[in-house]
């Protein structure tokens, strides 16, 4: 990939915080004063190869970054179904007006909420038959030993 200048870097970095062509271009650049000139210096940017290509792969490291993969849900649902993470509650102590206070506590997850994550575990893995798969080709034959 050929080499960005540090100002298309900077323009790219900005692009990609909201996708403002036209505000990137000005923080990049910021003796452009112009929207007018921005939006169009900015739509000429966008169309360069290797800038374009640069925030393609940032885009794709974002993405990565912030999507749980098929493997994180598995391993999620595993340590909620084996009680190995906990969730914070809020409790309320104390009678009558003015006597009470709040504090957050940290407690095990639900049998509830575990059952489900085992629930979920289970048809991942096909270890409950709600329905019955049938592969393979019948011959259907229809009688019609009605008579008039």
């Amino acid at each position: 990939m050929a080499r960005l200048t540090d100002k298309q870097i900077i323009f790219a970095n900005e692009y990609l915080i909201d996708l403002n062509a036209t505000r990137a271009y000005k923080k990049a650049y910021p003796n452009v004063k112009k929207d007018s000139v921005a939006k169009a210096a900015a739509s000429r940017l966008l169309t360069n190869v290797n800038l374009k290509n640069y925030i393609d792969e940032q885009l794709k490291k974002i993405e990565d970054e912030s999507i749980a993969n098929a493997t994180e849900v598995m391993k999620y649902l595993t340590a909620v179904m084996r009680n190995e993470l906990t969730e914070e509650v809020v409790v309320v102590e104390g009678e009558g007006e003015g006597c009470s206070s709040a504090r957050i506590v940290k407690k095990d997850i639900s049998a509830k909420d575990r059952n489900k994550a085992a629930e979920l575990l289970g048809k991942r893995y096909r270890l409950f038959t709600e329905k019955i798969e049938v592969d393979g080709v019948q011959q259907v034959q229809i009688v019609d030993d009605i008579d008039d």
